[in-house]
């Protein structure tokens, strides 16, 4: 019998376009512009360019995050494979699922592993990556989603036992009461045999945060920079980069990096395409991002009342990084 090609064997689902979800940029962008503290959403940065970036980003020396998961995935994931015994690996946020790799490897070793589900907003990215995934891994099936990892939970497969992994700390993306609702909505679709990981980065002393997110050369400033230029391309806006200083530093009240940037001088910025003018006044902050950082208290006080249990929890050797390994309390999906 031929064996079926990569295409064939990742399948792709589109939920969500990028047309589809404009509408609600433009409108999310709106609103947050009129907020008191000013902010553009954080979708903007992840346009074509902007994912390129973020992919040089993770291979810097100070952007120690993927680093430290990878080194407690090597430690851990035989571990995982053995608790879990999943059928199904679903990843949300995918990305080029690099690091997601050593928990396949796992499954494959245990002979549980039947399919992959990256969930990623960024189809292009997503495509290229299921299509690598199947490529190596041709004895399992791949099913990715185009989608939003906060609106489609109710897309994944639910056939068998999943792992559904969280990586890369991208939770800390969320303010606190998103990541509340994002936990609860997601506890009540786990089945019983299902298990949760999480990739969570951990507080730290401030200089080694601020490091991560202000490298030498200047990729992470273009990062955020390229938000401005993606607006200014499809709002019609008028953002100059020389106005507007990067600033990416350490808020110990809320204990999250934020970043974005600070307007040098007073002026106004023009979005024809929402038929808005906003007024800077000088040195007025622009948020773009949050990342927020965590003690192990803190998070499984969060998972407890999104009735989530922690069951294991595992740092790298520095103390930088965690996985959190979690299962549903008894009101999840049977």
């Amino acid at each position: 019998m031929p064996r079926a090609s990569t295409e064939q064997r990742a399948r792709v689902d589109v939920l969500r376009n990028e047309a589809d979800g404009r509408p609600a940029l433009h409108e999310e962008t709106f609103r947050s512009l009129h907020a008191e503290l000013k902010e553009l959403p954080a979708v903007w940065l992840y346009d074509e360019r902007g994912s390129r970036l973020y992919d040089e980003i993770t291979r810097l020396p100070d952007y120690y995050l993927p680093r430290r998961e990878r080194e407690i995935l090597r430690a851990r994931a035989a571990a995982i494979a053995r608790r879990t015994q999943a059928r199904t690996l679903v990843e949300l946020g995918a990305g080029t699922a690099k690091n997601t790799r050593l928990l396949m490897d796992a499954l494959d070793t245990v002979g549980t592993h039947e399919r992959f589900v990256p969930l990623d907003v960024s189809e292009q990215t997503l495509r290229a990556s299921a299509q690598a995934i199947a490529a190596a891994y041709p004895r399992i099936s791949v099913h990715a989603i185009v989608g939003d990892f906060e609106r489609d939970l109710g897309a994944l497969p639910g056939r068998g036992r999943r792992l559904i992994a969280f990586l890369g700390s991208t939770i800390g993306n969320l303010y606190p009461e998103q990541r509340g609702t994002f936990l609860r909505t997601l506890a009540t679709a786990l089945a019983r045999d299902d298990a949760l990981l999480l990739g969570i980065d951990l507080v730290k002393d401030a200089p080694r945060l601020e490091a991560a997110y202000n490298d030498s050369r200047g990729v992470t400033e273009a990062f955020v920079r390229n938000a401005l230029t993606a607006v200014n391309r499809e709002l019609d806006a008028t953002f100059d980069q020389r106005r507007f200083v990067y600033e990416a530093r350490w808020d110990p009240e809320h204990e999250w990096m934020d970043i974005g940037f600070r307007a040098r001088q007073a002026h106004t910025v023009s979005i024809q395409r929402l038929e808005l003018d906003v007024a800077f006044e000088e040195l007025e902050p622009l948020r773009v991002e949050i990342s927020s950082k965590f003690r192990r208290e803190r998070f499984e006080l969060e998972a407890t009342r999104a009735r989530l249990r922690v069951e294991s929890w595992w740092t790298d050797s520095a103390g930088y990084f965690a996985l959190a390994l979690a299962f549903p309390e008894a009101f999840g999906r049977d």
